[in-house]
């Protein structure tokens, strides 16, 4: 079974790793084109083109991959594996493969389709989330389900953290379904179109702290947004980036203003009025400082106690 593997970011190079070390025969990677990164702008290969080229494994990069059905073909594929490849499949291109098109997705379904089901789950406050393995069709992440592995979400855990370990587990899953696959004989369960949620892409504005939220669900939003777009808020001209907080009991801020800064003691931390008490933004960052924890950031007099921050 000769297969085709479409990826791009971090997240997709475990699954491809563990699909060659299993000994399945990659006979082509595609992927998203290099792109500048960082303040020099260098262009650099997305990750999965990084290990395809280290594994001498033929790689395409269209910029779109619509346009370029021959060349899909001529891999000469009878299965394709996708994964966080970041662009839609025609019917054309589902057609190149007899084996079909087979999506590993970071979600549960139908519940968390579409762009951002691993933000999505942490923001809404989710204690469990998986992985699973869908054939591709025609449509936003709606085909049917072959295999679905779950996780707890543990308290603390942020978006990063969070990805790496649903990197493991479809890598896990995806070589249990190729070989079901490869076996036939396999059985598919429909998705149905009850509890249907499609999220979309996070953007920068979704990341800004609203103090007129719970602790809870402000807490939930940073850990949402780490490593990025990162959680942020403003306090007069400064901007600060929020990596880590948590709920905080406090005694006689029921006077205070939601976003009021409720102490000037540094052990105290970085104590913020909001909607059920006080949030503790423990990891900050200044415009074009270090990370620090909250205390310190108070320590400094970057803000103080009684100043407030925008919501």
């Amino acid at each position: 079974m000769k297969i085709v593997y479409a990826g791009t970011p971090d997240f997709a190079t475990l699954p491809l790793q563990k699909i060659i070390e299993a000994g399945f025969e990659v006979v082509g990677v595609i992927t998203q084109a290099d792109k500048p990164q960082g303040r020099k702008g260098i262009l650099t290969p997305p990750p999965v083109k990084t290990l395809a080229f280290e594994k001498g494994i033929p790689v395409l990069q269209p910029e779109k991959i619509r346009d370029e059905i021959e060349a899909v073909k001529a891999l000469g594929g009878d299965i394709m594996v996708t994964c966080a490849y970041g662009q839609i499949l025609t019917q054309a291109v589902l057609d190149c493969f007899e084996k079909g098109v087979w999506n590993i997705h970071a979600g549960l379904l139908p519940q968390y389709r579409g762009a951002s089901p691993i933000q999505s789950c942490i923001l809404n406050g989710e204690t469990e989330t998986g992985v699973s393995v869908m054939q591709t069709e025609l449509g936003l992440d709606c085909g049917a389900v072959l295999c679905v592995e779950k996780t707890p979400i543990r308290e603390t855990e942020t978006y990063g953290e969070l990805s790496e370990r649903l990197s493991f587990l479809g890598a896990e899953l995806i070589v249990k379904a190729l070989k079901r696959i490869e076996k036939g004989g396999y059985t598919l369960t429909p998705q149905g179109e009850e509890n249907v949620n499609v999220v979309r892409k996070i953007d920068k504005e979704q990341a800004k702290i609203d103090f007129h939220k719970t602790a809870k669900e402000i807490v939930d939003l940073v850990r949402g947004m780490n490593p990025a777009p990162v959680a942020f808020t403003q306090c007069g001209e400064n901007k600060i980036n929020v990596y880590r907080a948590e709920a905080a009991a406090f005694d006689g801020g029921e006077a205070a203003r939601i976003g009021e800064i409720l102490t000037d003691r540094p052990k105290q931390g970085l104590l913020v009025k909001c909607a059920d008490g006080a949030v503790k933004l423990t990891e900050v960052q200044a415009a074009g400082g270090k990370k620090m924890s909250g205390g310190d950031f108070l320590n400094g007099r970057k803000v103080q106690k009684g100043q407030v921050f925008e919501c």
